[in-house]
């Protein structure tokens, strides 16, 4: 059935560089893990995301959307997408050509039952992730997935013309890494000459559909890049330019300001006729635009922030439109989203538990649509002059309102500027009083802090906060949960014990609701990856602990147990990426505030006895700058931070931090400084990429827990798998100084996954326990 949507503003030129896929209920997510639970069958699945499909689009061509985006959606991530686009399936995986079915494309992402996953790292600076290419001189290149065209033609027989969206040659080369086996030093982009032809393929499919745009997400090239890479760029769109001849052909950029350099060579290139900037985070490519800007080309000007949730301040915008429209001139100009809206809430409608005065001061996903759309007439000459004022008694009220600011916070922050926050003692004497406090074995084994969060605690958590039922039902079945789990790690022999969390449903959210300055959302739900979701809180003002948040529940769980009971919090720089920030005040400053917050917690768990405090940093790699320029004045506050936390805890108390699911490599230094007694970080899923680190020789003398096994697969790794990685932990790290442990909390898996894994990972700590012992 066509929609036969009409474009009453067609000479309004707008564009949507992508658009979150989980839906307005996660209804995606739900479809996938029943999927893979076996509960509904491939067409059920596909059956979901057409539907959320055509809503996206039909959404977009009612609110006046010219450009609107194809190939956004995804089952897992808009990288394997082009993996699967490009038939470069490790042989691993058993496929043997043809188009990539979904046992394929999901065993990459997830691991089976023989063999593991593919590596998952963070999209840039966000928290995001997407599964990393293995590429090498022997891929046999083949147009394996029609998934662009076939969305395209889908759109387009309900009545939408679309811009079909593909990841640009040359970032998905830099955005890969050498297969195993393969030289660390190949040339990914010597891969070029192989992958331009099925770029081609599908190009010259997208033309014969109908297409008249194409896009290319080009996002590397806010990174710095040498002369070679830039260089790659310029041989790619030269090699593919008479395949794109007759196409209208949108090179976007996004995340951050492109060099000097890298702007010549984008505006440079052969056969593009348009080039999409973030002037959102790109602050200063305005002034490479003013500098110069090809003649006849069209500025795709990403001026709605595609990345947080506040409303777009209309006036300040339209303002800089106006500038660039003076320099690319009046039909040259599209108003667009700084990045993909995949990044953001998706809906402020489904809302309903807002206080009005917030509401007005946040604009989600589906209100950027709408923030483009005005922009786009306003810039025409049909400014909706009521909706403008709308937005500027928001913009007002946001500054103005009493419950943003707190003197007394903001002084305790500016206090800390005068001192570096470490604690009195060095790692090594600090150990050596906590392991006489503690006496753990070699190898000691723990896990990082959550346990399968079951059906029957969801519901628990649900009716709770719905209530349905009643405080002290609810404390019960909380501490039942907590001694099933105590019970469990007991049974298995692990030597430093976690509560399992089972009074949170987020690790950033749980906290959030506890401090002041913080507002939720009932639906805010984005996508981190595969199904995946996280509800980021919004700082709206300055933050503070009123009472205690988790000391109740850790003295409860060591109350149960004679082994150390570790005391679970989340940092404050991983508070601040996990959440959407205010952006009226330095993200150092609001880092600062949480810190002060996250210090009194640790103070009050020592005090009521807790021996071993985790304070997870999983995301303090993901908010390094792009830039390398930017990197010391980002490493120095966040370090700073961290420290703050735990400063002014005895030498007895062991204090961890975890990181999870990044390139920790390039800020080794910088964990080093962080200053923790012991560190837990993700290192199966990367091929021990870790470990490369300290064999160039970084000396590291606190605990450090590099993980044995992935969590985020269903796969069960065998005690003999384990006891390998250990080893070769073992031949770059200290023994006294190695913990044994997973590389992630254990939330998302099952507990028949569950319980074998840690009895695998047990066997194995023991199992070199043993051969250490008679080594001696």
């Amino acid at each position: 059935m066509k929609l036969n949507f009409v474009f009453f503003f067609s000479e309004m030129a707008s564009h949507i560089v992508g658009y979150p896929r989980m839906g307005p209920k996660r209804e995606l997510k739900f479809a996938l893990e029943s999927f893979w639970d076996k509960k509904s069958s491939a067409e059920d699945l596909q059956k979901v995301a057409a539907d959320l499909r055509s809503a996206i689009w039909k959404q977009m061509a009612d609110a006046g959307i010219k450009y609107i985006p194809s190939n956004t959606f995804s089952y897992y991530d808009q990288v394997l997408d082009a993996t699967s686009m490009l038939g470069a399936v490790p042989s691993r995986y058993g496929w043997n050509g043809g188009e990539i079915g979904f046992d394929t494309y999901f065993s990459m992402a997830r691991g089976n039952a023989s063999v593991p996953a593919m590596e998952m790292t963070k999209w840039f600076d966000t928290n995001y992730h997407f599964i990393v290419p293995e590429l090498g001189p022997d891929v046999n290149f083949s147009y394996a997935s029609h998934k662009a065209v076939d969305e395209y033609k889908e759109a387009k027989s309900l009545g939408v013309d679309t811009v079909p969206i593909l990841v640009g040659p040359v970032s998905y080369l830099l955005l890969s890494k050498p297969a195993k086996g393969v030289e660390k030093t190949f040339s990914l982009l010597s891969l070029l000459p192989k992958i331009l032809p099925i770029y081609k393929e599908v190009i010259s499919e997208l033309k014969a559909a109908g297409a008249s745009w194409i896009q290319f997400d080009e996002p590397t090239l806010v990174l710095d890049l040498d002369s070679h890479q830039l260089q790659a760029f310029t041989a790619a769109y030269a090699d593919l330019e008479s395949a794109l001849s007759g196409l209208n052909v949108l090179i976007e950029t996004y995340f951050a300001d492109l060099t000097t350099e890298a702007y010549k060579t984008l505006v440079g290139l052969k056969g593009v006729t348009a080039y999409g900037l973030d002037l959102v985070r790109g602050t200063q490519t305005i002034d490479l635009v003013k500098a110069g800007f090809p003649e006849g080309k069209y500025l795709f000007a990403g001026v709605v922030d595609g990345r947080n949730i506040w409303a777009n301040d209309l006036a300040s915008s339209l303002n800089t439109l106006q500038q660039l429209e003076a320099i690319v001139g009046k039909d040259k100009l599209v108003v667009s989203t700084s990045c993909s809206l995949l990044h953001t809430a998706v809906d402020l409608v489904n809302e309903t538990k807002l206080d009005d005065e917030i509401k007005s001061w946040l604009a989600f996903a589906a209100q950027k649509v709408v923030e483009v759309n005005a922009l786009a007439k306003a810039l025409a000459g049909q400014k909706d002059e009521a909706f403008f004022a709308a937005n500027d008694a928001a913009q007002a009220s946001r500054k103005s309102s009493p419950r943003v600011t707190n003197e007394a916070v903001q002084k305790a922050a500016a206090a800390l500027k005068g001192s570096d926050h470490r604690r009195a003692t060095n790692v090594s004497a600090r150990l050596d009083a906590q392991q006489k406090k503690l006496n753990l074995p070699v190898l000691p084994t723990t896990t990082i802090g959550s346990f399968p969060q079951t059906l029957e605690l969801r519901r628990v958590r649900r009716e709770f906060k719905a209530n349905k039922i009643s405080e002290n039902d609810y404390v019960k079945a909380i501490k039942e949960e907590i001694k099933k789990v105590v019970d469990l790690q007991e049974e298995l022999d692990i030597d430093v014990l976690v509560h399992g969390e089972p009074e949170r449903n987020d690790m950033v959210e749980y906290f959030g609701e506890q401090l002041s300055g913080f507002a939720f959302t009932v639906n805010g739900w984005v996508q981190s990856y595969g199904s995946r979701c996280v509800k980021p809180p919004i700082i709206y003002g300055d933050v503070s602990r009123p009472k205690p948040m988790t000391v109740f529940w850790s003295s409860t769980a060591q109350s149960m147990t004679q082994r150390p009971m570790k005391g679970m919090l989340t940092g404050p720089v991983t508070i601040l990426n996990w959440s959407f920030v205010r952006n009226d005040q330095p993200r150092f400053e609001t880092c600062y505030q949480i810190a002060l917050a996250i210090k009194d917690e640790v103070e009050d768990l020592e005090k009521a006895g807790i021996n071993v405090i985790q304070i997870d940093e999983a995301a303090l790699r993901e908010g390094l700058p792009l830039r390398k320029s930017e990197h010391t004045f980002y490493l120095k506050w966040a370090v700073h931070s961290f420290r703050i936390t735990n400063c002014g805890v005895q030498d007895t108390t062991q204090i961890h931090t975890h990181m999870c699911y990044s390139n920790f490599n390039d800020i080794i230094h910088s964990i080093i400084d962080m200053d923790a007694d012991v560190i837990t970080i993700e290192n199966s899923r990367s091929d021990e990429k870790l470990l490369s680190v300290f064999r160039e020789g970084v000396k590291y003398g606190a605990g450090i827990g590099p993980g044995v096994y992935d969590i985020h697969s269903p796969r069960i790794p065998s005690t003999e798998e384990i006891a390998d990685r250990i080893n070769k932990m073992l031949a770059v790290l200290e023994t006294n100084i190695l913990w044994v442990n997973p590389d992630c909390g254990l939330k998302t898996r099952k507990y028949a996954e569950v319980k074998p894994a840690l009895n695998n990972m047990v066997a194995a700590a023991k199992l070199l326990r043993t051969q250490l012992a008679s080594a001696k």
